[in-house]
């Protein structure tokens, strides 16, 4: 899917009329019918099944709070067929109206901007629950998942259960992200795909539950784990692409902890600098293999002796901790990670830039190219500039001196980063009620990743009050 876009010069996108906020309309039958038959083909070829887990709760025509994790694209077909049978609205992201407001608002979509406080949205979800009578279907995870673990939920959506006072439903997929991973460029693999559909909570149960209970239930409801779920049901994946792309996601060599130099094609990942390689196997397992040179490994070595103590500060689960002797030639192996599991690999990526941001090394400065939306005719290319991030927050300059925007770290508990946007590029998303501003990295440098991480990082360390016992 592609998108709207334009070159304009800054000055001129600031002087364009905003889009109005207009009420949800009830969505016809005609558009469910549409949204189904665009669903069937899909659905149709990854063999979809579902079952109803204590869905007799829900009267037929009461209007419930549909709430879905976030696995890949296919979701929205997901649930086109499991809701098909009563009106429903969509909360989607704003830019997912640009060039096509009429038809959003037809298919009953309501605009947001994610990982913003949003009372607007509330509004419009009471006004579409109780006035028109129709359900909503929710992504609270905003975005999609990198490595087929959940994303943080928000902690003001418990509060958002108890102002809508209707029934939640919960839609959890199954094969929807190991058919089509975020990092693999959009490439689909032969995987089935399946769905639950529970009834979670009944506005009684809602009313009689604090809103940290209510946080906790969803909590624990959106935690998973795609990769091991692969592993355990034995989903075998044969095509020889499946690491094409990893390095987005394992951004930082495990071996030698250079950054930016990891290569995922075919089915391996491996680093450009020292050789250390993986492959992704067919059950989702990663399987360290034999690196290129020796020689480029024995440089490697050299020139990064002394990060490798920085393991002994990062602890993490299931994961190997390699240590030995070469007695023959009297030389000690150095230490270092060996990973089998995507998700341990990026949690402990997360590890390290938690550890950069305590001890204050963490700062990333990237060239990109900036792209702006105002409204939701175009997405519009002003220039050229640098994206900086620290612990005080995103800093984003650029289109000659004239643009100076600067959002602090408990602006978002998240960050909307993606790979491939709108078959773009790999974007890096920031700004407010006003203007949204895109960020494509030149170079093609992988750390969209890494930002995510640090602005969940720091949103936590701040919010907490941890981070100012450390500076």
């Amino acid at each position: 899917m592609k998108i709207k876009t334009a070159k304009m010069s800054y000055e001129e996108v600031l002087a364009l009329p905003v889009t109005m906020h207009q009420k949800p309309i009830k969505q016809r039958l005609l558009f469910r019918v549409v949204l189904l038959l665009l669903s069937i083909w899909d659905l149709w070829m990854t063999r979809f099944t579902y079952r109803m887990i204590g869905m007799e709760k829900l009267e037929k025509g009461e209007p419930c709070l549909v709430l879905m994790n976030h696995s890949s694209f296919i979701d929205l077909k997901i649930a086109a067929r499991l809701m098909c049978t009563r009106p429903f609205h969509i909360i989607c992201t704003a830019d997912g109206f640009v060039g096509k407001r009429w038809l959003m608002r037809q298919i009953g979509c309501i605009p947001t901007r994610k990982f913003m406080t949003d009372v607007t949205l509330v509004r419009d979800m009471v006004y579409a629950t109780r006035e028109l009578k129709s359900s909503i279907l929710m992504f609270p995870e905003a975005s999609y998942s990198f490595d087929g673990t959940q994303t943080p939920l928000p902690d003001s959506l418990g509060k958002c259960l108890k102002i809508l006072k209707v029934p939640v439903v919960m839609i959890r997929t199954h094969g929807a992200f190991a058919r089509d991973p975020l990092y693999n460029n959009l490439q689909l693999r032969k995987v089935k795909v399946s769905a639950d559909v529970e009834y979670l909570l009944s506005p009684k149960e809602i009313a009689e539950k604090s809103q940290q209970e209510l946080n906790d239930i969803l909590q624990e409801k959106f935690t998973f784990d795609y990769f091991r779920w692969q592993q355990e049901n034995e989903i075998r994946i044969k095509e020889p692409f499946r690491a094409d792309g990893l390095n987005r996601m394992l951004y930082k060599c495990p071996r030698c902890k250079a950054e930016g130099q990891m290569l995922g094609q075919g089915t391996k990942i491996l680093c450009k600098l020292c050789g250390k390689a993986y492959e992704l196997t067919e059950y989702g397992y990663l399987h360290a293999v034999e690196i290129e040179s020796r020689e480029r490994q024995k440089q490697a070595d050299q020139s990064k002796e002394n990060a490798y103590i920085e393991n002994e500060k990062v602890g993490i689960a299931k994961s190997e901790i390699t240590v030995g002797r070469d007695e023959a030639e009297g030389k000690e192996t150095q230490k270092f990670l060996d990973f089998t599991h995507i998700p341990d690999w990026y949690h402990w990526e997360r590890e390290c830039v938690r550890q950069e941001i305590l001890s204050g090394n963490y700062r990333m400065d990237v060239p990109v190219t900036i792209y702006m939306m105002v409204n939701t005719d175009r997405i519009y290319q002003v220039g050229e500039g640098v994206l900086s991030h620290s612990a005080e927050g995103f800093r984003l300059t650029g289109c000659d001196g004239r643009l100076d925007y600067q959002q602090e770290p408990l602006a978002s508990y998240s960050l909307y980063s993606d790979f491939y946007w709108y078959e773009i590029g790999d974007v890096i998303s920031i700004g407010d009620a006003r203007v949204q501003y895109y960020c494509f990295p030149k170079e093609s440098r992988d750390i969209v990743a890494k930002a995510r991480l640090a602005a969940e990082e720091l949103y936590k360390l701040v919010k907490q009050g941890t981070l100012a016992e450390y500076q």
